[in-house]
């Protein structure tokens, strides 16, 4: 790849980074707040998949010669707190809120693949993989009773991740 693809590359993994960060930060504060055990441990068994997820990125950047995200720790509390949120409103809306979660995530991911320089195959088989493990969480979500979350609510989360992804990017 040349330096500017391998640059955008990197932009593209340390945004996915990003987001295992946060996926680490929403399952761990909703497994703590969750009302019924088997949501609780749910939530901690999506959490121990997106360990790998974390790993990939954080392997790729380095294989790309990049870095994390500097602003990690604040995105690390900012999700812990709205997974606390979450969970709070009942594991039905925990439960809602990782449907829509992942419904925008691979949307996100979907998007990145075709971002992606053709030729980082390494990078496209991550995101895919990535991608297909969301879908996964989401669907077994909405099995265990995950309800539909308001539009407001949905609206909202689409611009709080328009927000990190953007600066994610870069910083």
């Amino acid at each position: 790849m040349s330096d500017v693809e391998r640059k955008h590359s990197a932009g593209l993994m340390r945004v996915n980074h990003v987001g295992e960060v946060c996926a680490q930060a929403l399952y761990e504060a909703q497994a703590m707040f969750a009302r019924d055990e088997s949501t609780r441990q749910q939530f901690r068994q999506a959490g121990r998949e997106e360990l790998d997820h974390l790993a990939w990125t954080a392997e790729r950047l380095r294989e790309l010669d990049s870095r994390p995200s500097l602003l990690n720790p604040l995105w690390y509390a900012g999700a812990f707190a709205m997974g606390a949120i979450a969970a709070r409103a009942g594991d039905a809306n925990s439960l809602g809120f990782v449907v829509e979660t992942e419904r925008q995530v691979e949307a996100h991911l979907n998007g990145h693949l075709e971002k992606l320089p053709a030729q980082d195959q390494r990078s496209r088989a991550i995101v895919t993989q990535m991608r297909d493990d969301e879908i996964e969480h989401g669907d077994t979500a909405k099995q265990l009773g995950g309800v539909e979350l308001p539009a407001p609510v949905q609206s909202g989360m689409r611009a709080v991740a328009k927000v990190m992804t953007g600066t994610a990017y870069y910083l």
